[in-house]
């Protein structure tokens, strides 16, 4: 799995207008699936989101996670991470899992962060989502487990 961590102090998902989630102080996570993609990766996406170092300490240096912290994690599904850009100008998603698949585990993701952490956000699966932040920063990180 590949989440595009970034750190924000906001963010939300609007869908048709409506807001659907929305946080403040924390992490956006936008997340791809990959076809070999499993439990065992979500699982370890999640460890890797609660426990990445990237808010600043008192010497302002990113020594603290979202554990540290106890900000928001937004979670926002989107395939065009796990797409092919190695070549020519448009993109190729035969590397990116099947839909079912993808929606499972990405809901599998949500199921467990929000059981081991709160405040958590999501966007919807397969949905025309507009997502706004501010990033805190800025910092972004490509994770993948």
């Amino acid at each position: 799995m590949i989440g595009l961590l970034q750190r924000v102090s906001r963010a939300a998902v609007t869908v048709g207008g409506e807001t659907v989630a929305a946080i403040e102080s924390g992490l956006l996570v936008l997340v791809g699936v990959r076809p070999d993609d499993g439990t065992a990766q979500a699982e370890r996406l999640l460890e890797r989101l609660l426990g990445y170092r990237v808010f600043a300490d008192r010497e302002g240096r990113m020594n603290l996670s979202l554990r540290d912290t106890g900000g928001g994690l937004l979670l926002v599904p989107q395939f065009t991470l796990a797409a092919d850009t190695a070549k020519g100008t448009r993109a190729g998603f035969s590397t990116a899992a099947p839909p079912d698949q993808a929606r499972r585990l990405y809901e599998h993701l949500v199921a467990r962060a929000r059981a081991r952490w709160s405040p958590v956000g999501s966007g919807v699966f397969g949905a025309d989502m507009q997502v706004s932040l501010v990033n805190d920063g800025p910092v972004t990180f490509w994770i993948e487990s």
